[in-house]
C-alpha cells in the first residue's frame, strides 16, 4: 500500500514563515557560483583572467564566487556570463 503525503510540501511552509523568496535566492546564488567556477575550470580560465574580462577587481569576483555571499547583481552575472562564453536566463513561473 503507497502512502500520500500527509501536511504540506517543504515549499510551502518555508512560504507560510515568510522565507521562501531568501532561501530560493540562496539557493540560486550558490548554484550560479558553482557553475560560474566550473566553467572557468573547464575553460582554464584564471580568477585574474576572469576578473581582467568582467572589468573589476579579483575581490570582486571572489565575492560572486562565493556561494555564501548572495550581495551580486543581476549585471555581474551577466558579465561573468559573458566572460566565460555563456549566458544567464531567467524565467518568471
Amino acid at each position: 500500500m503507497k502512502k500520500k503525503n500527509i501536511g504540506s510540501s517543504f515549499d510551502s511552509w518555508l512560504r507560510e514563515e515568510g522565507m521562501f523568496e531568501d532561501v530560493a535566492s540562496a539557493a540560486i546564488k550558490r548554484v550560479l557560483a558553482r557553475q560560474l567556477e566550473a566553467t572557468m575550470k573547464e575553460k582554464k580560465v584564471t580568477r585574474t583572467e576572469m576578473a581582467r574580462q568582467m572589468h573589476t577587481s579579483r575581490a570582486a569576483l571572489n565575492r560572486l564566487l562565493d556561494p555564501e555571499n548572495d550581495s551580486v547583481t543581476l549585471a555581474t552575472l551577466r558579465k561573468a556570463a559573458h566572460a566565460v562564453g555563456r549566458e544567464i536566463r531567467l524565467e518568471l513561473v
